[in-house]
């Protein structure tokens, strides 16, 4: 059954092409080839600002630029979110996209007893793909994919998105050209799945 999918590219840097962009595109061409809707957004396109308080999380409005980015995560019934690991954990630029649009009254609602009541996200699923300069097996075993964890436990899986998987690929300065073949044919058949 065909499904509306958003590929959310978390690299920061807005001037080149990184191995991210070539697996979000092979993700995006699998799925549009199987029928599926994809829609992309590019976080380090966007301008906006950091949140400082708790106020303005609460009571300030969305900025405008994130408005559309709002809309389409309601849109989409799959969320595939990539970044690089940077120092253990998601780039800030990422981290900060996701506070402003994972706002009360949009990502989760709730009552005076309860503010995180209803998960406003409920019915998507995800995927999360993360690549990184150390071995993959290191970054699950060793440091027990914590960042990772932390993205689908207490922002992902908070909102009510679930099922949540995730793609850890590692040394990607060293990946031979056949390797990174290997991987974008995944990505492509992950795409053709909607998975």
């Amino acid at each position: 059954m065909p499904r509306r999918i958003l590929v959310l590219q978390g690299h920061p840097d807005p001037t080149a092409t990184h191995l991210g962009h070539a697996l979000a595109d092979a993700y995006a061409e699998g799925a549009e080839t199987a029928g599926h809707t994809v829609r992309r957004l590019e976080v380090a396109q966007l301008d906006f600002p950091l949140l400082r308080s708790p106020h303005a999380w609460e009571h300030e409005p969305v900025p405008e630029g994130l408005r559309s980015a709002q809309q389409d995560i309601e849109w989409a019934e799959h969320l595939v979110v990539l970044f690089p690991l940077w120092l253990g954990d998601m780039p800030a630029l990422l981290k900060g996209f996701l506070e402003q649009v994972a706002r009360p009254g949009f990502a989760f609602r709730g009552e005076r007893t309860n503010p995180f009541m209803h998960k406003g996200l409920t019915g998507r699923s995800a995927r999360v793909v993360v690549t990184m300069g150390m071995p993959a097996a290191v970054y699950r075993w060793v440091f027990r994919a914590h960042s990772v964890k932390s993205l689908e436990r207490n922002i992902l899986g908070f909102v009510g998105i679930a099922p949540i998987h995730h793609t850890l690929i590692g040394g990607v300065g060293q990946l031979s050209e056949a390797a990174t073949r290997r991987w974008l044919t995944q990505m492509r058949r992950l795409g053709e799945a909607a998975e």
